[in-house]
This record gives structure tokens, C-alpha cells and sequence, in this order.
């Protein structure tokens, strides 16, 4: 088992955090991410069913690693789902691995997605899955650079990395 991190994001489910835990590693996993894995699974007992209302023996948690990054997800009922108020961003090293990442891991999710690269997956878990070059571009201290690719991005769903750069460089 691999050392936990101080910090690690905990994800709450109803009753799917073993199948969106394996889906998440199975789509880094096949998009070259040897670093992701599941790491541990605990179950309920029978003490505090009261309480918790899961059955003995039923997943409580999985922990699990993407691109080295540790997580865990709970199942701990309806009570509350995700929203844009906190989510994940996947940066991405090309235009490719954005096609990539954005037609795997919003499959059964949202559509149409939202503006600038949000889309829900099929557990309405959000995420941004950005350019990396995109994050230079809007801090360049060029304004006008800077504004162009901003502009362009509000523009899109999925981002385009070439039509950034393109905006980015004045054409």
C-alpha cells in the first residue's frame, strides 16, 4: 500500500464509489497512467447501521490513485452530490490527450457540456479538461495575448488548443 498524502479529496457517493473509482483508473489506466490504481476497499459492519444506514459487508470506501494522485470515495448516501463548486482539473499536454480524456471520461455524462471545458461525467462529478498551454497563455503579461485566448475560451465547450494558440497569437 502506498504512503497516504496529507491531503487527499474524498468523494461522495450514494451507493457508486467502487464502479466510479474503477472507472476513473480504468480511463487513466488506458490512457497511459500506469500511476493509477485501487488501493484499498472497506466495508460496512454492522455496527452503526442505525446510523449509516449501509448494509454489513456493502463498499463504505475505496481509495484509489490517478496519475499518482490519491483519492477516496465514499459511499455515504443521497444526501449530497457534486457541483461546479469544487471539481477537477485534467491538464492535458496536447489537443489529442483533450480528445482523449474528454471523450472517455464524459462518456454517459452531460451534454451538452458547459463553456470552457466543464463536463460532468456519468456521476456528475465536474471537471475542467484543459490545455496546459492554456494556463501560460491567460497569465501572459502580454494583456492583449492574454485576453485572446480568454475570449476564445469563453467561447468554447471542449477546448481547442489550436484555435487558442491561434487567438493567442493575434490570428
Amino acid at each position: 500500500m502506498a504512503t497516504l498524502q496529507k491531503i487527499s479529496p474524498c468523494l461522495w457517493f450514494d451507493r457508486q464509489a467502487e464502479e466510479a473509482a474503477a472507472f476513473y483508473v480504468s480511463v487513466f489506466k488506458d490512457l497511459g497512467f500506469d500511476d493509477s490504481e485501487i488501493e484499498t476497499v472497506t466495508r460496512y459492519g454492522k455496527e452503526g447501521f442505525e446510523v449509516h444506514g449501509g448494509p454489513a459487508g456493502s463498499v463504505l470506501t475505496v481509495t484509489f490513485r490517478l496519475a499518482g494522485q490519491q483519492f477516496t470515495a465514499l459511499n455515504g448516501g443521497p444526501h449530497f452530490t457534486f457541483n461546479e463548486a469544487v471539481s477537477f482539473m485534467v491538464r492535458c499536454d496536447s489537443q489529442e490527450e483533450v480528445d482523449r480524456f474528454w471523450g472517455r471520461l464524459g462518456a454517459g455524462g452531460d451534454e451538452p457540456a458547459q463553456q470552457c471545458g466543464w463536463r460532468k461525467d456519468r456521476f456528475g462529478l465536474p471537471r475542467r479538461i484543459v490545455p496546459a498551454a492554456l494556463l501560460g497563455m491567460i497569465a501572459d503579461s502580454d494583456a492583449g495575448k492574454a485576453g485572446r485566448a480568454m475570449k476564445a475560451m469563453l467561447q468554447m465547450k471542449k477546448l481547442d488548443l489550436p484555435a487558442l494558440q491561434r487567438a493567442y497569437d493575434g490570428g
